[in-house]
């Protein structure tokens, strides 16, 4: 290999075209026809048909007979299989965002940052009759212009904060042009700490029509992530979301900080539990010998002795 990071060999071009050709069935809720594909990768139809037969003899897609269009099979998710994400998302967030959905209706994500931007981790997208997006898990929002990358730069530790703005100043896009603007940031950040959430509405391009709001989630002094909630925007204003919704949103995340305090505790307590008493002394076998123990050899430590 050389010593950058360029790779000694060629990228398979097919395999990037099969990749993103399931990456794109996967956004066509209700799968779709090759006609569709085409359109939405930019490839040729024979092309298409070709991966996707391929795709379909390798059970990783299914033809249906009566629309002919074609839709993700279960074997697409056993290449997701060996990822871990953060373990308090799956074992803590996941299932409290079922029961927020219940609450609060519009659909909620939970997001990490991820270098420059944040990245969502969990959603319930795809369970809410008020999303019209379907297929959000890994999709990355800048970090000044939505409501989570906003209560994260807000609310996290000073340095860490300085980094990542001199990296965000650092690059020639929105993202640099706002963060070189220093007076901009740091009334962006008074008025979030403020509210105590961060807040968008259709500020970031991508989105125009949508609104959000979102809180920190966070452990110690670190903040490991945030919750939104994402709503169409003339739906309502922000300070109307915050005043119906904020309650059940700082709600579940303080569930999730009771958690991850009650995690540490017992860390805490088991670690005690193991750790050798004051005054012990560790033998060879790894086992204490207390003080007043009588040493092997002397005439009180010398016990009777089998002749077997």
């Amino acid at each position: 290999m050389s010593g950058d990071n360029k790779s000694d060999y060629k990228a398979v071009r097919g395999l990037i075209r099969g990749l993103d050709l399931l990456n794109s069935l996967n956004r066509f809720d209700g799968g779709a026809r090759i006609g569709q594909l085409a359109d939405a990768t930019g490839l040729h139809r024979t092309t298409v048909r070709r991966l996707l037969e391929t795709l379909q003899n390798e059970g990783y897609v299914r033809r249906s007979e009566s629309d002919d269009g074609y839709r993700l099979s279960i074997k697409v998710r056993e290449l997701s299989e060996g990822f871990r994400d953060e373990q308090w998302i799956s074992q803590l967030a996941a299932p409290l965002l079922g029961q927020l959905l219940q609450e609060v209706v519009w659909p909620t994500d939970i997001t990490t940052l991820d270098v420059d931007a944040m990245v969502i981790r969990e959603t319930t997208h795809r369970f809410s009759r008020l999303s019209f997006h379907r297929s959000m898990v890994g999709r990355r929002l800048p970090l000044l212009q939505t409501a989570a990358g906003r209560a994260y730069i807000a609310h996290c530790p000073d340095a860490e904060r300085e980094s990542i703005l001199a990296l965000l100043a650092s690059r020639d896009d929105t993202q640099g042009r706002l963060a070189r603007n220093r007076i901009w940031v740091d009334k962006l950040i008074r008025q979030t700490r403020a509210n105590g959430y961060g807040a968008n509405y259709g500020e970031w391009g991508e989105e125009e029509k949508i609104g959000a709001i979102a809180v920190p989630i966070r452990h110690g002094e670190q903040v490991l992530g945030c919750l939104s909630l994402i709503y169409i925007a003339k739906a309502m204003t922000i300070e109307e979301a915050a005043r119906r919704y904020l309650g059940s949103m700082r709600g579940m995340v303080g569930q999730i900080e009771q958690q991850l305090e009650q995690q540490d505790a017992e860390r805490r307590q088991r670690e005690d539990t193991e750790r050798p008493e004051a005054g012990d002394t560790p033998l060879a076998g790894g086992e204490a010998q207390t003080p007043d123990t009588p040493p092997p050899g002397t005439e009180a430590g010398r016990g009777e002795t089998s002749s077997d």
